[in-house]
């Protein structure tokens, strides 16, 4: 299946005039090397197998996103819908090219996915993130009051819940409710 083109995001305006031409496009099954290169490159991320962001393209790729700049993959975030919370979407994995970063790319990837996710129905928005990951923090606080949402952090891993002890505790970040019209 190819990549479906999406409406480009309207909440926020363009940074100026130096921004270059990104596309924001689900993952098609062909990106799953790339996305793990990103990951493996990000230096932060645990990185899964090949396999798993190959297969992650065909069977969430309607829950994730690609930033592309001149056709090639430079950022993503994968996500999925809580199966026991269907209201619920989880954010996996966020990662942006080294070159690419401080640039607002990640949040433009975050705002696609919400606005796509609240059109669908889905309420709420969470993921984790470490004590020391002062981005993701910054991304997911401004995306919660841009949305005029709540943000309720709390602890959900603990070291003691990775083998071998050598993961930080992830913390709970858990946005909204949030309407279609955001």
């Amino acid at each position: 299946m190819a990549a479906q083109p999406l409406e480009t995001p309207t909440r926020r305006p363009d940074r100026d005039e130096t921004n270059v031409d990104v596309q924001l496009q689900e993952p098609s099954l062909s990106d799953g090397p790339a996305l793990w290169r990103l990951a493996r490159d990000s230096r932060v991320l645990d990185v899964n197998s090949p396999y798993s962001y190959t297969l992650w393209c065909r069977d969430f790729a309607d829950t994730s996103v690609v930033a592309r700049v001149d056709g090639v993959p430079r950022g993503f975030i994968t996500g999925y819908v809580r199966p026991a919370e269907p209201d619920t979407f989880f954010v996996w994995q966020v990662a942006v090219d080294a070159s690419h970063r401080g640039r607002g790319l990640a949040r433009d990837m975050l705002d696609r996915l919400g606005d796509r996710l609240a059109a669908r129905g889905h309420r709420f928005l969470e993921a984790t993130v470490t004590p020391g990951n002062k981005a993701s923090t910054a991304m997911f606080e401004s995306f919660a009051r841009d949305r005029g949402c709540p943000l309720e952090r709390g602890p959900l891993f603990g070291a003691e819940h990775f083998p071998g002890g050598a993961h930080e505790p992830e913390a709970l970040f858990r946005i909204g409710p949030f309407s279609a019209a955001g």
